[in-house]
């Protein structure tokens, strides 16, 4: 394994930990609006990333500074980043929608969906090749979706439009030619405007939480964005490093370590169904990891 691809590997375990402990500190924030959450998240996502971006490029040399803003002249360059911003902020619509329409099940569901479309894309899109024994791991990872899947009780299209937007995210990074974080920095930018206009009729119309007094909750606002750059960065980096269809894989310690503190941390009841299809996804994960290409 070459030192990118390990790289690589490290990133896309850091951010899917990052994600799937997420829930700890974003319960903290339960008293706020999802939808306000979400827009604060891309705001201040934004200023740390255009902080960064602005002390790197002061930092780097002439040669990479030229580098850079000629690929900000490019349009293709435009295409691809403003594309990974509609299916980012696709995923997060989709995501608040389940949870603020008591489909919470839904929405856990899509992030064990997103994994298999992730593979499929590798292989079908990428041609990226997979071995009998890993299409056998995908399929025992199938299994548990779908044993998740009747234990919802109705056609996810929720998670279906969760998983594939944030799918489609990954395969576009593939393609993303910029570093990490000035890729991060055109997202969020491409986001921001849309974003201030709502949180601009949001406050108009005498809502919101943030600057109300509440010194702490605005600092955790804040932080939130900082959180919600540092996984994706991680993220951004992996996809530029090592296999979509690993990537897919790996995503299975988000929802996974999700499952956990919802179960141990939160004490949420564990039904019969989510315990078989939680054995068979990682049995899955298992049989991936130890198996060759």
């Amino acid at each position: 394994m070459s030192a990118s691809t390990r790289l690589g590997f490290f990133c896309a375990v850091a951010a899917n930990v990052i994600w799937g402990l997420f829930p700890i500190f974003w319960n903290l924030l339960r008293g706020t609006s999802a939808l306000e959450l979400v827009s604060h998240r891309i705001v201040w996502a934004f200023v740390f990333s255009m902080l960064i971006a602005v002390v790197r490029f002061r930092l780097s040399s002439r040669i990479v500074r030229v580098a850079l803003l000629e690929s900000l002249r490019r349009r293709q360059t435009w295409a691809i980043y403003s594309a990974a911003a509609f299916l980012i902020a696709l995923n997060w619509g989709a995501f608040l929608y389940a949870v603020t329409n008591e489909q919470v099940l839904l929405s856990a569901l899509g992030y064990y969906i997103s994994p298999l479309f992730n593979v499929l894309l590798g292989v079908v899109v990428l041609g990226e090749r997979l071995s009998v024994s890993r299409w056998g791991a995908v399929g025992l990872a199938g299994v548990g979706v779908s044993v998740m899947t009747v234990a919802a009780g109705q056609f996810p299209w929720v998670s279906l439009l969760m998983a594939g937007s944030f799918a489609g995210y990954a395969l576009v990074k593939k393609k993303a030619r910029l570093d990490p974080m000035n890729g991060l920095f055109l997202e969020t930018l491409v986001l921001l405007s849309p974003t201030l206009v709502y949180l601009a009729l949001l406050y108009q119309g005498g809502a919101g939480d943030f600057g109300r007094g509440d010194p702490m909750l605005d600092w955790m606002l804040i932080i939130g964005g900082f959180l919600t750059l540092v996984p994706l960065a991680f993220f951004s980096a992996a996809a530029q490093r090592i296999p979509l269809t690993l990537i897919g894989v790996l995503q299975f310690i988000g929802p996974t370590l999700q499952f956990m503190v919802g179960a141990f941390y939160f004490g949420e009841p564990m039904s019969t169904y989510t315990l078989v299809g939680f054995t068979f996804v990682w049995s899955g994960v298992a049989v991936f990891l130890a198996t060759r290409r």
